[in-house]
């Protein structure tokens, strides 16, 4: 039978919050203060402590990617989204004379307000046109290039 070593003692002194925290987690653990803190000081003096750090802060940075490449993906979309509608209402509109020219003017804040109305239940309700798309979309040819 071999005997426990006897644990050392040692007095620290911890920041208010430092000791908050300590003890938030001792106490969620249902663990002790002293073995919650040992275990701390042992996992900080361990070797792989970098090694894990910096797992951890490699799966943060892969997330980050992740969000970014669709972010990407949707700002792309909504931009071609704009030029093809633009493409099209400027080669299929034809000019209007000018009393249907005012008539029109007049009506386009009438016509913006529902725009905007009807552009406020389409992100509100979904599904919005970035989930329609698939992510793999094969490049292709321009249909009106």
């Amino acid at each position: 039978m071999t005997t426990p070593k006897k644990k050392a003692q040692m007095s620290v002194y911890l920041e208010p919050d430092v000791m908050t925290a300590l003890s938030a987690y001792a106490a969620r653990r249902e663990q002790p203060l002293s073995l919650t803190a040992e275990a701390a000081i042992a996992s900080f003096l361990s070797p792989d402590a970098d090694e894990r750090r910096e797992a951890a802060i490699a799966k943060r940075l892969d997330q980050i990617d992740r969000r970014i490449a669709r972010l990407e993906r949707d700002v792309g979309i909504s931009v071609e989204t704009i030029a093809l509608f633009i493409r099209f209402w400027l080669t299929t509109t034809p000019p209007l004379p000018e009393p249907a020219a005012k008539a029109a003017r007049a009506q386009a804040g009438a016509r913006y307000d529902n725009f905007v109305a009807a552009l406020g239940r389409r992100l509100s309700q979904g599904p919005k046109l970035r989930q329609e798309i698939p992510d793999d979309i094969q490049e292709s040819k321009p249909m009106d290039g």
